[in-house]
This record gives structure tokens, sequence and C-alpha cells, in this order.
């Protein structure tokens, strides 16, 4: 059997503007902009890609999975996309290597430190 991972969905109040974010935070382009789904690809022929679809409500609880990210400078990378409007997150983290923060619509994603070596 063969699988190949296509996306991962990320429920949305807002699939547009949160897609958006996305696709700028990441410097990914935008591959679907229906009005019920709004998808995102690090290439419109590269996979996985983000997919944000309508849910009604807004988001409760921590997140059960969240998207690491590991950038060649750490400071740098959190000061942009808090610039773009991620906020800080407290998941009861503590003191770690990594900085938690939350997107627009308050999904925690982790930006990592830079890889040793």
């Amino acid at each position: 059997m063969t699988l190949e991972w296509e996306q991962v969905i990320i429920d949305a109040a807002d699939p547009a503007a949160l897609g958006r974010w996305w696709a700028e935070a990441l410097g990914w382009v935008v591959v679907d902009d229906a009005a019920d789904e709004f998808e995102i690809r690090p290439a419109p022929d590269r996979l996985p890609g983000l997919l944000f679809v309508s849910v009604p409500g807004a988001k409760t609880v921590k997140n059960r999975l969240h998207l690491d990210f590991r950038p060649e400078d750490q400071r740098a990378e959190v000061d942009r996309l808090l610039s773009l409007g991620a906020r800080p997150a407290d998941v009861g983290q503590g003191e770690q290597t990594w900085v938690v923060l939350e997107d627009p619509e308050g999904n925690e994603f982790c930006v990592l430190s830079a890889r040793k070596g």
C-alpha cells in the first residue's frame, strides 16, 4: 500500500483570512480559494499543503496537533511572526529551547531553535 501525505486540515472561523496569514508567514502559494476552503502549498505542485476549512464557533482548548518549524535564526523568525500577528502562547511548556506561538485564530505552533551542526 502506498500513501502520500496530501495536506493538514486546519479548522478556521475565517478560512481565507487565516490561510492568507499562513501563506504570508510561510512564503507559500495559494492553490485553492473556494468559498468553503482555502489551500496553500510550498509550491503549486508540491505537497503537503495546509487546507483551511470553515467551522462554527471559536477554538476553546489547546490543539491536539500542532506544527513545528525549524528556522535558521529563531529570534528573527519569532520577531517576524509576531510582527505578522502571531501571539506568544503558554501551553505549560515552561523554559524550553523552542518558542510557542499562536496564529490569529489561536492555533498553537512552535518555532524551534536552529539545528546544531
